[in-house]
């Protein structure tokens, strides 16, 4: 029988816990969390794994550590791995801020795609999953560093998914546009929270994804909203 397992990186935060949550009532066989707010424990079903900075190889190359690759395993990864610095025009922004960005949202996804690279071609294949964002699509003001990092992103997936061919790896990207987690609600309009997406329908659809793995890779995902529920003065 083929065994499934899941690995999710950035676990304890607000969509990484969401997508956790769903993630393991899904029958996957084992799951390995992995973060930088956690400490390293285990148990039957869980591996806890606490990581540095993944942007650093050598880092990541350790976090995989614990993962064994076989056949007769498929492997799934969902990274919410990332970082946001914004709201400066472009001449304001310092290049540190730059490589900063570059460094969360592109190396640190770089290094975690190619370990788990090594680990799929050792088993009979898997899939995975990164988060983008929808400002990777247009330009807007002062996103100028961050949109810039996650076209990277974007490229890397298609790119990732085209050398995952080889070795019956798919590879994707959620790009959500707000969430709906408490630190957005804490500032969006109250009238448009019902049309934000929730962590845990966004693991639904991460599932689905996964669930066809072998025919579904090279895309960017746009998740922009949910639509209203047209029927709630009717429920």
């Amino acid at each position: 029988m083929i065994k499934k397992e899941a690995l999710i990186f950035g676990c304890k935060g607000a969509l990484g816990s969401g997508v956790t949550d769903v993630f393991r009532n899904a029958g996957f066989d084992r799951l390995y969390l992995f973060d930088v707010k956690i400490e390293n424990r285990s148990d039957e079903k869980e591996i806890w794994v606490k990581t540095g900075d993944l942007a650093t190889a050598g880092e990541a190359a350790r976090a995989f550590e614990v993962i064994e690759p076989a056949q007769g395993k498929l492997l799934f990864l969902f990274s919410t791995v990332g970082g946001f610095v914004g709201g400066k025009k472009v001449e304001e922004t310092t290049s540190e801020e730059v490589s900063k960005m570059i460094s969360m949202n592109y190396l640190s996804s770089f290094n975690i795609l190619a370990e788990f690279k090594k680990k799929v071609e050792d088993s009979s294949g898997g899939s995975a999953m990164f988060t983008s964002a929808y400002s990777a699509f247009s330009g807007e003001a002062g996103r100028a560093a961050y949109g810039a990092s996650k076209a990277a992103l974007s490229y890397l997936v298609e790119a990732g998914a085209e050398e995952g061919r080889e070795i019956g790896l798919s590879v994707n990207a959620i790009a959500p546009y707000i969430l709906d987690t408490p630190a957005n609600r804490d500032w969006i309009n109250p009238g448009l929270v019902e049309t934000l997406i929730k962590p845990t329908e966004t693991g639904k659809f991460i599932l689905s994804v996964f669930d066809n793995y072998n025919f579904i890779s090279g895309n960017i995902f746009k998740l922009r909203y949910r639509f209203r529920n047209i029927y709630k003065d009717t429920q």
